[in-house]
């Protein structure tokens, strides 16, 4: 009896393993990536770890691919979605693919050495197997992963197949040495470990696939690769990561804000509303999808006035900030109400809620910034105008959140004439900017430098200013003007000659060239430049064609 119940006991063993390499041999895939241009890149053969999709196989086929695909052992195609992780030293990846998949477990333990292993190849209908024998297992990284070498050797097709124990768990994945004399594996769990995170998108490795990184799985981490991947400029991948933001985390605001501004700049008013809606019903924080949605509307408001949209109103947009107060009674949604507030032109309103801000935790300069914009709407004198923007650069003077309130100071002060006190702001603002603030704005430090005989770094302004804008004739001429007052003959006349290349209707680079070639004595050709401005309706041409004569 009891040598029965041995005899049972071993045959379940056996149906177990054998159910267990089953399992498993239905999880190998084969992978074939893709060039941008269609044609095939390179094709491998992989694992399925997940039954969502997450697999598992080497990396270099990756490097270079548009787009790949997984054949699983039903010959079903799945198209990789995304790149969970990479490591170019081991050559392993692990990606997710589209679809519900047959998914091999994992060994939790290292195989031991003089150990047997099976080899399972790809089949679409029944799978094979080899046996062979651990011949060494070194150890790598914090968690003791192991890296095995065999004593066997094995077809270089069937690279990136899966090594499983007798229990049809994968210990790694087959690679071959250099030499191909040696047959190795990556330990499975270090593959399945390959996470992304909020960097991802920086990743030097992953950028080498046009394959786009997974969003973590921590919400911070997804919110930081949300961003990102917005300011990458690609619609179609940022549109992924919104589906993924949605799809994994459901009950954050973040993925139906970002789908809802999609469709708010394509005006799908009717599909934004209904997508917040949807936020507003499954998200936790009722609070931030009620603020997100004001935002929205607050936005269609500004941006898209001609709209006949009549849902989406100022009233509507402050109705849902006050509904977000009352939940959470945060000084942020009141600040919200105050925006749209003196959005809806009434001014003195937002002045007090802008000033009432300024007492509570969210002090910031931006308070004082509005609160400033209220009183010029209202008609406030300069000097009290002025103070308000005093407090608003106070409150952060040396940080770059405070240049344009050095800048909206600035401009007050150079409009009443204080001049020098005015291209002091204009420098600090330039300063915070790093040096990168637009066209326009060097063009307006220019003129007030002019004004107070600050020639060279008007000059050095106005070079900036054309710099990042090459096609504004007015610069040029500007420039070149300068230039002749300050005796700058010759420069002033190639300065203009540039002026005339880009815009030759424009009369203002003849006059200056007329008059620095009249200065240096070459009278002859300074009529001649005249006469062209002439031609081309200047009345100032007229006398200083009989000055040169």
């Amino acid at each position: 009896m009891k040598r029965i119940i041995t005899t049972l006991i071993y045959m379940l063993t056996l149906v177990v393993a054998f159910a267990q390499n089953q399992k498993a041999e239905k999880a190998v895939f084969t992978l074939t990536t893709f060039k941008a241009d269609g044609t095939i890149l390179a094709s491998t053969n992989g694992v399925f770890v997940g039954s969502q999709g997450d697999a598992v196989s080497a990396w270099t086929p990756f490097i270079g691919a548009k787009s790949a695909v997984c054949i699983d052992a039903d010959g079903r195609k799945h198209n990789v979605e995304a790149i969970y992780g990479a490591n170019e030293l081991y050559d392993v990846c692990r990606f997710r693919v589209d679809g519900v998949t047959q998914s091999a477990p994992l060994c939790k333990s290292n195989a031991a050495a003089g150990s047997k292993v099976s080899l399972l190849t790809y089949a679409l209908k029944s799978a094979s197997s080899k046996t062979f024998t651990v011949e060494n297992v070194e150890k790598f990284g914090d968690q003791g992963f192991g890296y095995y070498i065999f004593k066997e050797k094995a077809a270089e097709n069937n690279t990136n197949c899966p090594f499983v124990n007798k229990n049809g768990e994968v210990i790694g994945l087959l690679q071959h040495s250099k030499s191909g004399e040696q047959t190795h594996a990556v330990d499975a769990r270090f593959i399945t470990a390959l996470a992304p995170n909020g960097l991802s998108l920086n990743d030097a490795v992953l950028r080498q696939t046009a394959i786009r990184a997974a969003l973590p799985s921590d919400l911070d981490g997804a919110k930081l690769t949300l961003m990102m991947a917005g300011e990458r400029g690609d619609s179609a991948i940022y549109s992924q990561y919104v589906d993924d933001m949605i799809r994994y985390f459901p009950k954050a605001i973040d993925g139906y804000s970002a789908r809802a501004q999609q469709q708010l700049w394509t005006r799908q008013f009717a599909e934004a509303e209904t997508t917040m809606q949807n936020a507003i019903e499954r998200v936790e924080a009722k609070d931030e999808a009620h603020s997100a949605l004001a935002t929205l509307i607050y936005q269609k408001q500004l941006y898209f006035a001609d709209s006949t949209d009549v849902s989406w109103t100022f009233d509507r947009a402050l109705n849902e900030a006050k509904k977000a107060y009352e939940i959470k009674k945060m000084p942020v949604y009141q600040h919200q109400q105050a925006q749209i507030i003196y959005s809806m032109g009434n001014y003195a309103d937002a002045y007090k809620m802008f000033i009432d801000l300024t007492k509570t935790d969210i002090r910031n300069g931006e308070l004082f910034y509005e609160a400033a914009q209220c009183r010029t709407a209202l008609g406030a004198e300069t000097p009290e105008i002025l103070a308000l923007l005093d407090s608003a650069v106070a409150v952060n003077p040396h940080s770059n959140i405070s240049a344009p309130y050095y800048l909206a100071r600035g401009r007050l002060l150079d409009e009443a004439g204080e001049t020098r006190k005015a291209v002091r702001d204009y420098n600090k603002y330039d300063t915070l900017m790093l040096g990168r603030a637009s066209h326009d704005f060097y063009y307006l430090k220019f003129k007030a430098e002019s004004k107070i005989r600050q020639y060279q770094q008007a000059l050095n302004d106005i070079a900036h200013a054309i710099v990042l804008n090459r096609a504004e004739p007015t610069y040029y001429a500007e420039m070149a003007s300068l230039q002749l007052r300050v005796n700058q003959l010759e420069d002033a006349i190639r300065t203009a000659d540039l002026g005339i290349a880009v815009a030759p209707e424009y009369t203002d680079p003849y006059i200056v060239k007329g008059v620095a070639l009249g200065e240096l004595k070459r009278k002859s050709e300074a009529i001649e430049v005249l006469k062209k401005a002439q031609e081309l309706g200047d009345e100032r041409a007229a006398a200083l064609i009989e000055k040169y004569k």
